[in-house]
């Protein structure tokens, strides 16, 4: 990668890492898909200056919408709710780590969609540090997971499945999106796959929470205006650029950075416990995964 792209690569990682902190903030009052569907919209609001200045045009032909809308539920609307959903019950330094596995599931994908991104020995290697990494991260909680009565699966196992879920969805978007909307401008692909993704949400969320209301702490405005703003709306018109210049599987290592920021402002800010699964799972991941791009 160039300079520039190593600059855009650094800010993903700052503002995303970041983003599991206000996450954790803005469930504490408001509900997982009121967060989803306000961060959208604010993403919106900051993509509409690009769109007016860059001037891209509509995308033309049903087909099309069809991906862009599609593209919407994989890489926002579902992994988002799922991600915010989560948090309501596991740390966000625990959130950060689990989202650390977006480049593992896209690596398996990437290999049977892409021609120039293939499952070799090495990365099969790497692939395995990062999943023991994982399992050396949430063992504990696997293992509490499971009640004494009725093997009732606790809300905290459940957290881990949607951050994997989640992680998963990530992966399929990032390969769905090289494979189908390559050539297509970054504006346009932000712009238009967040636009269908908050419309489906503006539907959705009224029947789920017929008492749908807005927030009232100042503190939960901020943070969901950050999430929209600056962690879909800029860098998302960032992730997509590097998404085609640089490859899939690479521009999603930009996760395995993510959990060191995310992991230091959980533990300073929400006092959150810090042990050493968290950080030997850490090292584990992103042992895994430098393993699976090293050159």
């Amino acid at each position: 990668m160039n300079t520039k792209q190593w600059a855009a690569f650094i800010f993903l990682t700052f503002i995303w890492g970041a983003s599991f902190l206000w996450i954790k903030i803005a469930v504490q009052e408001v509900s997982p898909l009121t967060v989803v569907t306000l961060r959208l919209f604010m993403a919106l609001l900051a993509l509409i200056v690009f769109l007016v200045i860059r001037k891209p045009g509509v995308p033309r032909g049903w087909r099309l919408w069809g991906v862009l809308m599609l593209q919407g539920l994989l890489s926002t609307a579902i992994p988002w709710l799922l991600i915010t959903w989560a948090e309501k019950s596991i740390d966000s330094a625990l959130a950060t780590v689990l989202n650390a596995t977006v480049p593992l599931f896209t690596i398996v994908i990437a290999h049977f969609f892409l021609t120039d991104d293939r499952v070799t020995s090495r990365r099969i290697v790497g692939l395995l540090i990062g999943f023991v990494g994982v399992f050396v991260l949430v063992h504990e909680e696997l293992i509490a997971g499971w009640s004494a009565k009725e093997g009732v699966v606790s809300l905290v196992l459940l957290g881990q499945g949607a951050m994997l879920l989640a992680s998963a969805s990530y992966g399929i978007s990032n390969v769905y999106a090289r494979v189908k909307l390559r050539g297509a401008a970054p504006i346009v692909q932000a712009f238009y796959t967040m636009l269908l993704a908050d419309a489906v949400m503006w539907i959705v969320t009224p029947v789920i929470e017929p008492g749908f209301t807005l927030p009232k702490k100042t503190l939960t405005w901020v943070a969901i205006t950050w999430l929209g703003m600056l962690g879909a709306g800029v860098c998302y018109l960032i992730f997509y650029h590097l998404l085609h210049s640089i490859g899939p599987t690479r521009v999603a290592t930009v996760t395995y950075a993510v959990p060191v920021v995310g992991v230091t402002l959980g533990v300073v800010f929400l006092d959150e416990k810090l042990d050493w699964t968290m950080v030997i799972g850490t090292i584990l991941i992103v042992s895994g995964v430098w393993y699976v791009n090293r050159k």
